[in-house]
């Protein structure tokens, strides 16, 4: 019996792709000059974005470095530096202390510290005395 609906089903698939073809043929001989102007479009257009892709992209970005000469020049460690980027990030010391998986007064250590290597009584005047010094982007 299910060989019966296979064959069944194949003769109507054959038959249905006979009818589609002859469509096809029609479609092409009574419409050609569209068919050419869309298939030159087509290629202008490919044309387009890839010379728009070559000309318009932008160059890479340049790497932050983090002024390597002022962080040794003021001593900065590295987890001080880390402790500033949670700063500049506007992170309170609590939150700071659970991302970096340390005590809260570890985090308040490294603050006064920092202030002290920067010269700045609040975080703000840190963040900005980093950013002067390119330690911070």
């Amino acid at each position: 019996m299910w060989k019966r609906v296979v064959i069944y089903g194949l003769l109507l698939a054959a038959g249905t792709l006979a009818l589609q073809w002859l469509d096809y043929q029609r479609l092409v001989r009574s419409h050609a000059g569209d068919i050419y102007i869309g298939l030159i479009a087509l290629g202008f257009l490919a044309l387009g974005v890839f010379v728009g892709i070559r000309l318009l992209s932008r160059p890479k970005p340049v790497t932050f470095d983090g002024n390597p000469k002022a962080i040794e020049t003021l001593g900065i460690s590295p987890r001080e530096l880390t402790v500033l980027q949670e700063l500049a990030a506007g992170r309170s010391n609590k939150e700071i202390a659970e991302r970096l998986h340390i005590a809260p007064d570890t985090v308040k250590t490294h603050v006064a510290r920092l202030f002290e290597k920067l010269e700045a009584k609040r975080r703000t005047d840190a963040i900005n005395k980093a950013r002067e010094l390119g330690i911070l982007p």
